[in-house]
């Protein structure tokens, strides 16, 4: 039963595998040359799993100590895994441990294959979730891993390799702009960093352009609910 899951599972995964190992490689490259040692993006991708939040790490491991700014940024950064969560509620219903490490190892690419993927006739549910996310993890963790080790035999300019996760969202930012017919979304959370940028300078603005972003689509599903 394991074996079939893993192997109906595998397939899925490697379009993700050569995207996490670059952009794994890349973080660790980039820890490296901010001077941490291999073991930092090793834990860090093993227990944060969390692409996104282990790039504004390194700032947040580099400058003044504010736990409390880093607690609701990351709130806020990684606030669409809730949305994740209760969507998933049902089809985590009645599996056992599995649950536990579907929810803590839960992102993006994860959550995509498994809430869309069926799979084939004889194929345990839960057991193919499992190994659909166990091994998004691993190519994470390898990658970053792999990054950090080559660091310390390959040197070069890494200024700017920071920028690699800024441009993976903004390819889908491009790519949702391309597929949906509205755009009033996308708009306001442009109109909404923006805004927040020019307020508090781009050292600050991170935190209160997803505060605000929040508000106004909040506000806009109250609107749209009572009409």
């Amino acid at each position: 039963m394991k074996r079939k899951a893993f192997q109906a599972a595998l397939p899925h995964t490697l379009p993700i595998c050569v995207g996490f190992l670059f952009l794994g490689m890349s973080y660790g490259f980039l820890m490296r040359s901010k001077g941490f040692p291999f073991y930092y993006p090793l834990l860090m991708s093993l227990f944060i799993f969390a692409g996104s939040m282990e790039f504004v790490t390194v700032n947040l491991l580099l400058s003044t100590f504010q736990p409390v700014y880093a607690f609701l940024l990351t709130l806020m950064v990684n606030a669409r895994h809730i949305f994740y969560g209760i969507s998933m509620l049902e089809t985590y219903r009645g599996i056992g441990w599995k649950k536990f490490y579907l929810i803590y190892g839960m992102c993006d690419e994860s959550f995509s294959i498994n809430c869309s993927t069926t799979p084939p006739p004889g194929v345990d549910k839960s057991w193919f979730m499992f190994f659909v996310t166990l091994l998004n993890h691993i190519y994470w963790v390898t990658g970053a891993t792999l990054g950090a080790l080559l660091g310390y035999v390959i040197h070069f300019d890494t200024t700017g390799i920071e920028f690699v996760m800024t441009a993976l969202f903004v390819v889908i930012f491009l790519d949702q702009w391309e597929q949906g017919g509205d755009h009033k979304a996308a708009l306001t959370g442009v109109a909404c960093a923006g805004l927040c940028l020019v307020i508090f300078g781009s050292q600050s603005f991170i935190l209160p352009a997803m505060l605000l972003m929040v508000m106004c689509f909040s506000l806009g599903k109250g609107r749209k609910e009572e009409a």
